[in-house]
C-alpha cells in the first residue's frame, strides 16, 4: 500500500480516493432518494381528508431541539475531523462520541413526536399526508439510527487501532454522512414543519 505524505491521511492512498469518491457517488443516490420523498410529500401535504393537518399536529419545541441537537452534532462531527487531521486521538474520540450522543438524543425526542403523532391521530393509514409526512421522517430517523451504529464501530476501531489511513478514511466518509443528514434535516424543518405550522 503506496502511502502519500502530502494528502491528509484519510487520502493518503489510491484506495482511500476511490472510496471517497465512491461515497460521493452514493450520496448523490440518497439525494435522489430524499428528492423523491420530498417531492411526493408536496404532493400530498394538503390531502388530509378526516385526518388532522400539520398545523394541527406539528409541535415547535420538539422541533427546535431536534434542529439544535442536529445541527449541534454537525459541528461536533467537524472538530472530530480536525482533531484526527492533527492526529490527536483522545480528542477525535470525545468529539465522536458527543456526536453520537447528541444523534441519540435526536432520535429520542423524533421517537417522542412519533409517539406525539399516534395519540392524536396521525399514522401511516390516517390520509395521504400522514402517511407521506411519517415516511419521510422516518427514513431520515432510520438513516440517523443507521450512522448511529456505523459511528459506534468507527469509534471502536479507533479505539483499538488508532488513527490509520484506514480508520480515518471511514471517519472522513462518515462525517461526510452526518453532514448530508444534517442538510436533509435543515430541508425538513424549513419545508414541512415551517411551512406546515403557517
Amino acid at each position: 500500500m503506496k502511502i502519500n505524505n502530502t494528502q491528509p491521511l484519510e487520502y493518503s492512498t489510491e484506495q482511500n480516493q476511490l472510496n471517497i469518491l465512491g461515497f460521493w457517488v452514493f450520496l448523490g443516490a440518497e439525494i435522489m432518494l430524499f428528492a423523491t420523498l420530498f417531492t411526493s410529500y408536496f404532493v400530498y401535504e394538503n390531502r388530509v381528508g378526516n385526518g388532522p393537518s400539520g398545523a394541527e399536529i406539528f409541535e415547535l419545541t420538539p422541533v427546535l431541539i431536534e434542529t439544535i441537537l442536529l445541527l449541534t452534532s454537525s459541528f461536533t462531527i467537524g472538530l472530530a475531523i480536525n482533531a484526527m487531521r492533527l492526529n490527536r486521538k483522545k480528542a477525535m474520540l470525545t468529539f465522536l462520541a458527543v456526536t453520537l450522543v447528541l444523534g441519540l438524543a435526536f432520535l429520542g425526542v423524533e421517537i417522542y413526536e412519533f409517539t406525539h403523532y399516534y395519540h392524536v391521530g396521525a399514522t401511516l393509514q390516517t390520509s395521504a399526508f400522514t402517511g407521506m409526512l411519517l415516511t419521510t421522517l422516518g427514513t431520515h430517523g432510520a438513516h440517523v439510527t443507521f450512522g448511529l451504529v456505523w459511528g459506534l464501530f468507527i469509534f471502536i476501531q479507533i479505539k483499538k487501532n488508532g488513527l490509520t489511513p484506514a480508520t480515518t478514511n471511514k471517519s472522513f466518509i462518515f462525517s461526510l454522512y452526518w453532514h448530508f443528514l444534517d442538510v436533509v434535516w435543515i430541508f425538513i424543518f424549513s419545508f414541512i414543519y415551517l411551512k406546515g405550522m403557517m
